[in-house]
């Protein structure tokens, strides 16, 4: 026989072809999906209901993030910087869907995730069929997609440096490769070319918005420690600022979002005076982003979707907690916190007083360090409804 009986994955000098086999692993997943979907109600979550859940979990914890780290970071740049004529028409029209439908369906997965949690531990054998269809043809419409469109202009377009570029950084991604290298070049190279870098009216983007989701991409890329994380300022009645790092959980046109506890310090500030300013801080990049706004709190829908995609024991924090106030050791946090889950079980419920905020921004300032401390500050106002750009001095 001439045919191979092992399943065997293309090698890395092949990555679109690797990325291809991550698809058809993918919808393996997908099937297993639906399968447990139609198993739980005849079986309930027994041996083999926790063997599925536990296996795509497994796959899309991990796996399907590096799968989506290697396009975000490495293939759409690559193509970006080779596509001409209507090769780059239509990457401008997909690539920001994609990217968009990878962050919608990561919080599918998140809603998913916590049900699967309670069926791989048997504690229950609930899975929502809405969710598991929507996350089903989400990613196989995504799939599709990128199987019509992308994989072929990469075939066509990317030179072999450039694929050898991407099945090195796809290796170094999932630890074949040393960590010191991405994409073969050494990350202290990429500061030092960061660190040569400028920032004119000319290189930004129209809107702030989308000017940030650019510099966030490029700071995911260069493997800048977490940058997620943003100090978000605040100001009561009284007048004086206070600040805190939190971990921002969404961003689109309508503005830049956490979620929190409500009677927290910050959301009595909040209460007081409904303005607010983050800054991202990208020390690898020598890159600030300030943002400045009004706030306001996200939906209920909204605040109970994330809500219920965090774990259990992130919930029972939640409840257990009252933030910011104070209390008499650590051994009494941990009394009212096993009082929440024996009061709450593997099921607890959305406090009123936790949720979202979504600060809506009116003024908006990209910073990139120079020499001898002569930066480059870009600022974005709103004025009528419309963003105006300028230069401000360092």
């Amino acid at each position: 026989m001439s045919n191979s009986l092992i399943d065997t994955a293309p090698s890395y000098d092949q990555p679109i072809a690797v990325l291809k086999h991550c698809h058809d692993k993918i919808r393996k997943q997908l099937q297993t999906l639906q399968n447990l979907l139609s198993h739980l109600p005849q079986h309930g979550a027994d041996a083999a209901a926790q063997q599925a859940a536990q296996a795509v979990q497994k796959y899309f914890n991990k796996a399907a993030h590096l799968h989506h780290a290697d396009e975000e970071n490495d293939l759409f740049p690559l193509l970006t910087a080779a596509a001409q004529g209507d090769d780059s028409t239509l990457l401008a029209k997909l690539g920001p869907q994609i990217l968009a439908q990878h962050k919608q369906m990561d919080l599918d997965w998140d809603i998913l995730n916590s049900q699967l949690d309670k069926i791989a531990n048997g504690s229950s054998a609930a899975l929502n069929a809405a969710d598991v269809e929507r996350f089903v043809q989400a990613y196989t419409s995504h799939m599709e997609t990128e199987e019509a469109h992308i994989a072929p202009m990469a075939k066509r377009i990317l030179s072999p440096a450039q694929m050898s570029i991407l099945g090195e950084a796809m290796q170094q991604r999932r630890g074949i490769l040393p960590a010191a290298l991405a994409g073969g070049i050494a990350l202290a190279d990429l500061r030092m070319d960061y660190g040569r870098a400028s920032l004119s009216e000319t290189d930004t983007l129209a809107d702030p918005i989308a000017q940030f989701a650019k510099w966030f991409n490029e700071a995911m890329k260069a493997q800048v420690n977490e940058p997620n994380a943003m100090s978000v300022a605040t100001v009561g009645s009284n007048g004086r600022p206070s600040s805190r790092i939190v971990l921002i959980k969404q961003y689109d046109e309508r503005g830049f979002t956490w979620y929190t506890n409500y009677q927290s310090q910050k959301g009595r500030q909040l209460a007081e005076n409904a303005h607010a300013a983050i800054l991202f801080f990208w020390p690898e990049l020598e890159r600030q982003v300030r943002i400045e706004g009004r706030v306001e709190k996200t939906s209920a829908e909204e605040s109970d979707k994330y809500f219920y995609s965090r774990p259990v024991k992130s919930q029972l924090a939640a409840i257990a907690s009252q933030q910011s106030r104070p209390i008499g050791s650590r051994e009494a946090m941990e009394e009212s916190y096993a009082a929440v889950e024996a009061a709450s079980g593997a099921q607890p419920q959305r406090p009123e007083h936790w949720g979202g905020y979504r600060l809506v921004p009116d003024r908006v300032e990209f910073w990139q360090g120079r020499a001898s401390r002569f930066h480059d500050r870009i600022v974005y106002d709103l004025q009528d409804g419309s963003w105006h750009k300028e230069r401000i001095q360092p």
